[in-house]
């Protein structure tokens, strides 16, 4: 499958770099939407954030923009890495809601059909070593060896960079199609491995202007449409700052709150306000609504109550759990859903398009807002919301890092909600 990635020269040293991106589709089977896909990834998620099973118990300093590719119809948003020397490149999922960075390689015993793998042996600047890597997620796991080489995004590169390459994987559906790993974009104590993520390390090689990471994530459509492989344009992600050409008016800050036990893990923030068609509901103890920002998600997950909550405002809605679609709603398709989420200050708006996943049987749609509590028990310290690219796509979104670290939000530029 072709991937639409759309480079952009590198800009002068010391300005913001901007890179396109690819998106990811989910499934279809005909008119209808692959219910199992969607399980599979809240399944990912619910584990991802500790949810477990009930049964389980030297140049100056830059900035830079990248392509982003959108597979799946806004399923994944992808970028291209490249790795060893001379170097080999490839799509890597980006995940602001884990650090590991991670390649399948071309001792993967069970990766799927058609991966592209970082071939080790034609690397001439590979340092391996003997660490047993286990990287955990909700369907599975993937387990490999600590290595370091050279790892370069767009004009940015790392000596030495800390990464896993995947030997063993067995994880249904983490990575399909032309997607050979995973970016990850959270802070560094999350990261099994123990490395510092890609995104550190140019951080602390003086590389980046300032210490943000800023996204643009291009809607494919009104419903899912196409193959779990099928790729198209995507966005931008910017290194270094922000993309003035993708968002206007002020980016509304809020610190990442000190949450215990989640200490600079993820890019937290707290969830002030849900609204469904207009009508607000009551979250109530601001203390259980700290919300993981992820670009690594497709949906939203919440807790029960309030999920439930939000469905309960919608005639016609039901649980689609004897659908073996755990956690999730149905409603009329002929519905139009929206939603609002604040964060402290500004009610940002979710269309309708980004709440309806498609058809799960004739005349009814899935919705993207899901129970991520359902059936599991909460980890102790893990946070109750997880906001994905169903809100994400709707907003422009900055990371920053720092003595304060903070989450961003502003409205994109005229055009760009289409």
């Amino acid at each position: 499958m072709l991937l639409a990635l759309l480079s952009l020269p590198a800009l002068a040293a010391g300005l913001p770099q901007h890179l396109p991106l690819v998106r990811q589709t989910i499934h279809r089977r005909g008119d209808f939407v692959d219910l199992n896909r969607i399980a599979s990834s809240a399944e990912s998620l619910r584990y991802k954030y500790g949810f477990k099973a009930a049964s389980q118990l030297g140049r100056r300093a830059s900035e830079d923009t990248f392509g982003v590719i959108n597979q799946g119809s806004d399923l994944r948003y992808l970028t291209t890495l490249s790795v060893g020397t001379p170097p080999q490149s490839f799509n890597v999922i980006l995940d602001t809601g884990s650090s590991d960075l991670w390649f399948a390689t071309t001792d993967c015993q069970d990766c799927p059909s058609g991966t592209p793998e970082f071939n080790t042996s034609q690397s001439s600047t590979l340092n391996t070593t003997s660490e047993t890597v286990l990287l955990q997620y909700g369907t599975g796991n993937a387990t490999g060896t600590l290595l370091q080489d050279t790892v370069s995004l767009g004009s940015y590169t790392i000596p030495n960079q800390a990464f896993t390459g995947v030997t063993n994987m067995g994880l249904n559906g983490l990575i399909n199609g032309t997607t050979t790993g995973i970016l990850g974009l959270a802070f560094e104590n999350l990261a099994y491995s123990g490395a510092t993520p890609f995104w550190q390390s140019l951080i602390n090689a003086g590389e980046l202007s300032s210490p943000v990471m800023a996204f643009y994530f291009k809607r494919l459509g009104v419903n899912i449409t196409g193959s779990t492989t099928d790729t198209h344009p995507g966005g931008t992600f910017t290194l270094g700052g922000t993309n003035s050409s993708f968002y206007k008016g002020d980016i509304e800050f809020h610190s990442v709150p000190n949450v215990t036990g989640l200490e600079r893990t993820f890019w937290l923030q707290t969830l002030t306000g849900l609204t469904v068609n207009g009508n607000s509901l009551d979250l109530g103890d601001a203390n259980n609504n700290t919300a993981v920002i992820d670009t690594g998600s497709s949906f939203i997950g919440g807790p029960t109550a309030a999920v439930q909550a939000f469905w309960a405002q919608i005639d016609g809605s039901l649980d689609l759990s004897e659908f073996g679609v755990n956690g999730f709603w149905g409603f009329p398709c002929a519905t139009n859903v929206t939603a609002t989420l604040a964060f402290g200050g500004r009610a940002w708006t979710i269309p309708a398009d980004d709440i309806n996943l498609g058809q799960a049987a004739e005349g009814i749609c899935v919705g993207s807002i899901f129970d991520a509590r359902r059936g599991v028990i909460l980890g102790e310290g893990f946070p109750n919301w997880l906001i994905g690219d169903a809100f994400l796509k709707n907003v422009y979104t900055v990371y920053r890092a720092g003595d304060n670290p903070a989450v961003g939000f502003a409205e994109l530029a005229d055009g760009l909600r289409d």
